[in-house]
C-alpha cells in the first residue's frame, strides 16, 4: 500500500476510516477477533471431539493446557519481532500461519495430532500482543490507554462469540449435506482461511506507524537503529516493573482465561443448571469484553491526567484487588441468584484490570514497547496455565476419590458424587486464586516512575490538550 504521513490521533473517533489510526485500529481487532475466534473455536465441539477421537478425560485437560501453553512462547518472541521488523508483517505471518494449524486441526485423525494442533494453534494467541504494539504505536499518551482496551477487549469477544459463531458454522456445513459428526471439522477449516485471508488484509490495508512502516523509515533514518533496540530490549528484561506487570496479567487476564474455561462445568456442577443455561452464562460473561476492558483504559488514561504515571499504577492496584475480592466471594456463593451477581462483578473488574494494566505498559519503555507488551502479555497464558494446573490437580484428586468411595453404586450416585466433588475442589481452588490475586496487586504498589518520566508524561498530555486531533509521533 502507499504510505500516508499522519501523526498519533488523540482521539478514538471510530468512524473516521480515513485517518490511518483509526483505520489500523479497525483491521487489528478484527484480526485479533479472528484469531481469539479460531483459538478457542474447538471448544463448543469439545463432547464432540471428545467422541469423535476417543479423548480420555486426561488429555481433554491437555489439550486445554497446551492450547495455553503455546501461547506463551509465542508471545513473549512476536514482542521482539514487532520491535525489529514492525506490527503490520508480523501480523501478516501470524494470520497466515497460524491459519495452517487451525485448518489441520479440522483434519486430525487421532488424539495425539489433536493435541499438536492444539499446541500450534495457540501461537496465534500472539495476536494480542501485536494488536497491543499496533494501536500503541498509533494513538497518543492521552487516548492510548483507552484505544489499547478497546482493541483489546473488542478482539477479546472472539473468545466468546465462537460458542455462537461456531455452531452457525457447522448448521451452515450441515446444510450443504456433510454429516452432523464431521461438521466440528469443516468449521475449523473455515476459520483458519478466514485467518489466512485476514493476513493479506493486513498486509495491504495497514501501516506500522502513522508515519510510514518500519522499513521505509529506517531506510529514511528515522526509525530506531537495530543497536539501540537491542539496548531497549536488554534494558526491558532487566526493568523490574516489566515483571510486576508481567505477574499482574497473569492475575487478570491468565485467570479469566481459566476460569472462562471451567465456568460451564461448575455451574453445572455447583447449582445443577443445564449444559445450555451455563454455557449462555459464560457467553454474557465473554461478551462483556464489548464495554468492560475500554472501562479499565478509560479511568487509566484520567487517573494518568489526574495523577500522572503513579495514578495510573494506582488505579491498576484498586481494580486488581477488586477482582481479587470478587472471586473469593464468588467461590463461596450456594445460592445461584448471588452467584451470577458476584460472576458479573468478577467479569467487569477482571477486563477492566486487563484494559488497566495496557494502560501502563506503553510507559515502561517507549523505544521497546513491543518487547514490553510480548513479556506481560505472556505472564496472561502463565497465568492461565498455572491456574489450569491448580485446578485440574484439585479436581482430578477429588473426583477419583469420589467415584472410589461409591464404587459399586448406581451410575447416577456415582455421578452426583463426582459432580460434587468437582465443584467443592474448584471453589476452594477459586478462593485460592482470588488470595494470590489480592497480593499481586499490592505487590504491584512497587511500580515506580522516575520524575523525568513523569514530567514527560505530563508535556505529552499538555501537547495533546492543545492539539485536540493530532500529536506527533513520538
Amino acid at each position: 500500500m502507499n504510505t500516508t504521513t499522519q501523526t498519533k490521533s488523540t482521539t478514538l473517533k471510530l468512524f473516521d476510516f480515513k485517518n490511518i489510526s483509526i483505520r489500523t485500529f479497525w483491521i487489528t481487532a478484527i484480526s485479533f477477533f479472528l484469531c481469539f475466534f479460531s483459538w478457542f473455536g474447538i471448544v463448543p465441539f469439545m463432547p464432540d471431539v471428545v467422541k469423535d477421537l476417543g479423548l480420555t478425560p486426561d488429555q481433554k485437560w491437555n489439550s486445554i493446557i497446551l492450547a495455553v501453553s503455546g501461547t506463551v512462547f509465542a508471545r513473549l518472541l512476536i514482542g521482539k519481532l514487532c520491535d525489529k521488523y514492525g506490527p503490520r508483517l508480523c501480523y501478516t505471518w501470524l494470520l497466515m500461519l497460524g491459519a495452517i494449524p487451525v485448518v489441520l486441526c479440522g483434519l486430525v485423525q487421532t488424539p495425539t495430532q489433536f493435541l499438536v494442533c492444539r499446541l500450534f494453534i495457540g501461537f496465534i494467541g500472539a495476536s494480542f500482543v501485536i494488536t497491543q504494539v499496533h494501536t500503541s504505536l498509533m494513538f497518543a499518551p492521552n487516548i492510548v490507554g483507552t484505544a489499547n482496551a478497546t482493541s483489546a477487549g473488542w478482539g477479546n469477544l472472539g473468545g466468546g462469540a465462537n460458542r455462537l459463531g461456531m455452531p452457525l458454522i457447522a448448521a451452515a456445513v450441515i446444510g450443504f449435506g456433510v454429516a452432523e459428526a464431521e461438521a466440528w471439522r469443516y468449521s475449523m477449516v473455515i476459520a483458519g482461511i478466514v485467518c489466512f485471508l485476514m493476513g493479506i488484509v493486513y498486509f495491504f490495508f495497514t501501516q506500522d506507524t502513522p508515519q510510514g512502516n518500519f522499513k521505509d523509515l529506517k531506510a529514511s533514518g528515522i526509525a530506531v537503529e537495530k543497536k539501540k533496540d537491542q539496548v531497549g530490549f536488554a534494558t526491558v528484561l532487566k526493568d523490574y516493573r516489566t515483571w510486576i506487570l508481567f505477574l499482574v496479567y497473569a492475575s487478570c487476564f491468565g485467570i479469566e482465561l481459566t476460569v472462562y474455561g471451567t465456568m460451564d462445568d461448575y455451574l453445572q456442577n455447583t447449582f445443577q443448571l443445564e449444559r445450555v443455561t451455563a454455557g449462555n452464562i459464560v457467553l454474557s460473561f465473554a461478551l462483556m469484553n464489548i464495554f468492560a476492558r475500554t472501562l479499565g483504559g478509560f479511568f487509566g488514561d484520567k487517573f494518568g491526567k489526574l495523577k500522572g504515571l503513579r495514578g495510573r499504577v494506582l488505579f491498576l492496584v484498586g481494580i486488581l484487588a477488586l477482582q481479587g475480592a470478587m472471586l473469593m466471594t464468588f467461590s463461596m456463593a450456594t445460592s445461584i441468584v448471588v452467584g451470577i451477581v458476584f460472576l458479573i462483578l468478577f467479569s467487569l473488574s477482571v477486563q477492566m484490570a486487563e484494559g488497566a494494566t495496557f494502560s501502563v505498559v506503553p510507559f515502561i519503555n517507549k523505544k521497546a514497547i513491543g518487547s514490553v507488551s510480548g513479556i506481560v502479555g505472556a505472564g496472561g497464558n502463565v497465568g492461565a496455565f498455572l491456574a489450569a494446573m491448580l485446578l485440574k490437580s484439585q479436581s482430578a484428586v477429588a473426583e477419583k476419590a469420589a467415584i472410589a468411595e461409591n464404587v459399586g453404586k448406581s451410575e447416577a450416585v456415582i455421578n452426583a458424587a463426582q459432580s460434587l466433588a468437582s465443584s467443592t475442589a474448584v471453589s476452594g481452588g477459586y478462593f485460592i486464586i482470588g488470595i494470590v490475586v489480592i497480593i499481586t496487586a499490592l505487590v504491584s504498589l512497587s511500580i515506580r516512575f522516575s520524575a523525568e518520566d513523569e514530567a514527560v508524561a505530563k508535556a505529552d498530555i499538555n501537547i495533546d490538550s492543545e492539539s485536540p486531533k493530532l500529536a506527533p509521533l513520538k
